[in-house]
């Protein structure tokens, strides 16, 4: 029997050890039928035939399928920051599989970015990295990944980073992407290096003159370009857009968040052009930021811009940004503040700001996800909002907290009245945990940080994320930070916060895609959705949970193409 629809599109069975499709109404399968791009349906064999004459594809017979991993919070320069050095502690693989090794002391980073500058002595770097950020001038000297909370009471200075080079632009990105160290030159040439600033941004030395250290847009915007990080050239570079490519096949991701986009019109039309090439494994949800613009002129700017979406490329969405990073001492927090006394944080946009742009996109139906990382933080996105829907009140909105890490039971409860959905930052336990029980807030407060029981208990929609490359891209990793909650040391941080598998692989899934609009697309293995699968060599549900995170990966399969990790822009 041949359906008349679409008849001359030819249908391809794949068939796999075990399908787990995260549809309540039919949970697992062994075949999964495709046409154009899109499922036909899953079951068995037999289920299948019905559908008319297909191929059947056996490379899978061994391997187990999961809905295709959607990472609803990461950024471009996951990919674009391999151009540069690699400074931070922990050991990390590149695009292409290599792992680096981390930096494990302040003598080791600089050692790092020596080596960098010894070995791209005209700016050059890999793929022509030292040219598209930079400003004219001897070419910069740049480091990514790094975090000194790692390394005790002392901070990097610009005299540090003068080491690496007394006469080109140092600059090294902290982890969190939320601070800056820059070497003298590179203060100099943004007009920094002098006295009489007196703003928390600008660490001061005994000398009066900033150390170097520069937290937040405001602080940091004025010296990126001169150290080749533009936020322009990091979120529309093609070189980052094919990096990050295979970094997310390499991990079975294949939707993924440029979560703070400037999205003007070249890079505009970069993503389109490469998103657009047969080859590329790849669906963008780019979100633009809110900084350095007015409400009215984002919500203007990404309605425009929705006539431009494809089916691999979304547009439509806004990121606002409240605070900074907890690790950072720049976010934040509700009293009684941090736990080793370090001062308040920064606020990175206005309260007035924020009301108007919710209630403007609440208007033109755009979705706005929400940096928070502080409770206090939390409150003030919360307030806002609430104020918002009064003015103007719409259900279904889809707006999201992104980090939300120390929200308490009674934010989520005002999230669930409010219809505002969550996206963890789960891997925070792994990295920073052992920090945040020490360090920045304490015991109690660590144990309640990035609560994913807590949000399914009180109904909140649930997310996890890695915010990469804050951390790897690697939603199963992710999910067993969610399902295992354990620090770098091997200490369970707040053991009743965890959840379990399934609810962690649905977060990964499902969850993500819901907080992205698009959970009527992607998510799950059902007939009319995309066809995009993660091909596990293991099955995440039947291992310990402890080693969730060991399940390898083979590729993925993104809108019916197959793609095999090392291969990301060739389908196979």
């Amino acid at each position: 029997m041949t359906r008349p629809t679409d008849p001359d599109v030819p249908i391809t069975i794949f068939c796999a050890r075990r399908i787990v499709t995260m549809n309540p109404a039919r949970p697992e399968a062994t075949h999964v039928a495709v046409q154009g791009g899109r499922i036909l349906g899953a079951g068995t064999l037999d289920d299948l035939r019905g559908w008319g004459d297909f191929r059947l594809d056996q490379r899978f017979a061994d391997a187990v399928l999961l809905p295709g991993f959607v990472e609803g919070h990461s950024h471009l320069m996951a990919g674009t920051l391999w151009r540069y050095a690699y400074c931070g502690l922990f050991d990390l693989a590149d695009p292409e599989g290599r792992r680096w090794p981390g930096a494990k002391s302040l003598d080791e980073v600089v050692a790092v970015l020596q080596r960098a500058a010894s070995a791209d002595p005209e700016g050059a770097g890999p793929a022509g990295a030292g040219g598209p950020g930079a400003k004219a001038g001897p070419p910069p000297v740049t480091g990514w990944g790094f975090d000194p909370i790692y390394f005790g009471a002392r901070r990097l200075t610009r005299h540090d980073l003068d080491r690496v080079s007394p006469t080109r632009p140092v600059g090294v990105l902290h982890a969190s992407g939320h601070i800056l160290n820059v070497n003298t030159v590179a203060l100099e040439r943004a007009g920094f290096l002098r006295t009489g600033i007196d703003h928390p941004a600008f660490p001061l030395g005994d000398d009066g003159l900033p150390t170097g250290e520069l937290k937040g847009p405001e602080a940091m915007l004025p010296v990126l370009d001169h150290v080749g990080l533009s936020r322009s050239f990091l979120s529309g570079d093609e070189f980052g857009m094919r990096a990050f490519a295979k970094l997310a096949v390499r991990t079975g991701v294949t939707t993924a968040t440029d979560l703070a986009a400037t999205l003007l019109d070249e890079e505009v039309g970069t993503l389109r052009r490469v998103t657009g090439e047969a080859g590329y494994p790849l669906r963008l949800v780019p979100l633009l930021r809110l900084i350095g613009m007015k409400p009215a002129e984002a919500v203007a700017r990404v309605v425009a811009l929705r006539a431009q979406s494809t089916e691999q490329l979304r547009l439509g969405a806004i990121k606002v940004v409240a605070d900074g990073s907890i690790q950072g001492f720049s976010a934040r927090l509700r009293w009684p503040g941090y736990y080793n006394g370090a001062p308040q944080g920064l606020w990175y946009t206005a309260p007035e700001a924020m009301r108007e742009c919710y209630a403007l996109a609440l208007r033109a139906g755009v979705p706005v996800h929400t940096h928070t990382n502080g409770d206090q933080a939390t409150d003030l996105a919360l307030d806002m909002i609430a104020a918002a829907l009064a003015e103007v009140p719409r259900g279904d909105h889809r707006f999201t907290l992104q980090h939300v890490q120390l929200a308490d039971a009674a934010q989520f409860r005002r999230m669930r009245a409010l219809g505002v959905g969550v996206n963890l930052f789960a891997n925070h336990h792994f990295y920073w945990g052992d920090q945040h029980r020490t360090v920045t807030v304490g015991p109690e407060r660590a144990e309640r940080m990035n609560a994913c029981a807590t949000a399914l208990r009180e109904g909140v929609p649930l997310a996890i994320h890695s915010d990469a490359p804050v951390t790897p891209l690697a939603p199963l990793f992710t999910a067993w930070c969610a399902v295992n909650r354990q620090t770098a040391s091997g200490h369970v941080l707040g053991a009743p916060e965890r959840i379990g598998v399934p609810e962690a692989l649905r977060a990964i899934t499902l969850g993500a895609a819901y907080s992205l609009g698009l959970d009527g697309e992607l998510g799950s293995i059902e007939c009319g959705k995309r066809a995009d699968f993660a091909v596990l060599g293991d099955d995440p549900t039947a291992v310990p949970p402890e080693r969730l995170h060991e399940v390898p990966v083979w590729g993925t399969v993104q809108g019916g193409r197959v793609f095999e990790a090392g291969a990301a822009e060739r389908p196979a």
